[in-house]
């Protein structure tokens, strides 16, 4: 059952130059995307709508997306969930209400032609338009101004007139669930369905969630490299934190190529990438400081040569158990557990290359810089 039937004696340290190259332009590659064409947020972080339906009959993501288009829905995500025969479907759509900031500016200057607008205040995160006029208007004509197919009025609030002069309304817009309920009958009136769930997540919220997320990588990144900075050594901190560095970058260069939805199912994937690669890392250091010990006096790139050949057997039988039941998830998963199990799969293979061929030689590098260090204070 071994993977390796004889002990291998690779000069991995001998390719470390072209393999630190070669990850440092695929990490700058990365992070130009990031900043040129940006993740393809989700709703966790963006903002935005999530309806749930089942429909009574069966019925495929394209007829969804083809009656929404139909119905009146510009830009929507539909993602089945659970089995075939239940028939549900996740439906995502961008913001949570049917006010936009191009319809509040529209409303405004059809009611300047109407009536002296005294003051006029959109909150677009919850649908509200806000205004005072000189005189009092009714409240049906409001609403037959204010709404349109594209943004419908729920109700209209006549909040009574003003201390300081005349009248205050507010116009409550319908919520994108309700578009989306509006949007399927028409694209589908043959069809009988049920909504099951709706959650909105607000422009604001959506941001709070993406920062936390980002700190939750940093704080577990430095948290371990404080962890190996005491457990070994100072010098083998730096490779750590670069290799998780790298691992992380090449795991997010997933979904920057895919374009597939970055939400916490991401942040989640991302965390466990770093977990896995300080695993296979924390073995080989382990193996080097045993060998540190055992042969004094030894080169230190010949101990790391050795080390990496004496734990390669483990890495690999890790790596691939690892990564079976993975394309297991790949094969049977949809949605967000494809994404995740893509993400982990990207986040094992750069892991185990990272472990060999960038930790080790920036731990190289930096035994040299502090040896050559201590040579030069005596003199």
């Amino acid at each position: 059952m071994r993977i390796l039937k004889h002990k291998t004696n690779i000069d991995f340290l001998k390719y470390r130059r072209a393999a630190m190259f070669l990850s440092s332009l695929g990490n700058i590659a990365i992070l130009v995307g990031i900043a040129v064409f940006g993740f393809n947020f989700g709703v966790d972080f963006a903002g935005g709508t999530l309806v749930e339906v089942q429909f009574s009959e069966a019925v495929v993501d394209q007829s969804i997306r083809e009656a929404g288009t139909q119905g009146g829905l510009a830009d929507f995500q539909v993602q089945s969930i659970g089995t075939r025969e239940d028939n549900t479907f996740l439906l995502r759509v961008g913001g949570t209400t049917q006010l936009t900031e191009a319809h509040a500016a529209h409303v405004e200057a059809s009611l300047r032609k109407q009536a002296e607008v005294k003051s006029f205040y959109a909150d677009l995160g919850n649908g509200l338009l806000n205004l005072r006029t000189a005189e009092k208007m009714d409240a049906q004509a409001l609403s037959q101004t204010a709404g349109t197919s594209e943004a419908a009025v729920k109700e209209v609030r006549e909040l009574g007139e003003s201390q300081s002069g005349g009248f205050d309304y507010q116009i409550v817009f319908s919520g994108m669930a309700e578009k989306v309920q509006t949007a399927l009958k028409v694209g589908m009136a043959k069809q009988t369905f049920e909504i099951r769930r709706v959650d909105y997540v607000g422009p604001q919220v959506g941001k709070q969630l993406r920062n936390k997320g980002v700190a939750a990588l940093v704080y577990a990144a430095l948290s371990i490299i404080v962890y190996v900075a005491f457990r070994f050594d100072f010098k083998f901190g730096p490779g750590a934190l670069v290799s998780m560095l790298h691992d992380v970058l090449m795991a997010s260069g997933y979904y920057l190529l895919t374009q597939r939805e970055f939400n916490l199912t991401a942040i989640a994937a991302l965390l466990t990438v770093v977990g896995y690669s300080i695993n296979d890392t924390i073995v080989i250091y382990d193996r080097i400081r045993e060998e540190m010990a055992r042969f004094k006096g030894k080169p230190f790139s010949e101990i790391i040569n050795l080390s990496i050949n004496e734990t390669l057997s483990r890495t690999i039988l890790t790596g691939g158990v690892t990564a079976l039941s993975l394309i297991g998830l790949l094969i049977f998963g949809v949605g967000e557990i494809f994404d995740f199990a893509a993400a982990m799969l990207v986040g094992i293979v750069v892991g185990t290359y990272s472990s060999i061929f960038v930790a080790s030689p920036v731990t190289l590098w930096f035994e040299k810089y502090l040896g050559k260090d201590k040579k030069a204070k005596p003199a």
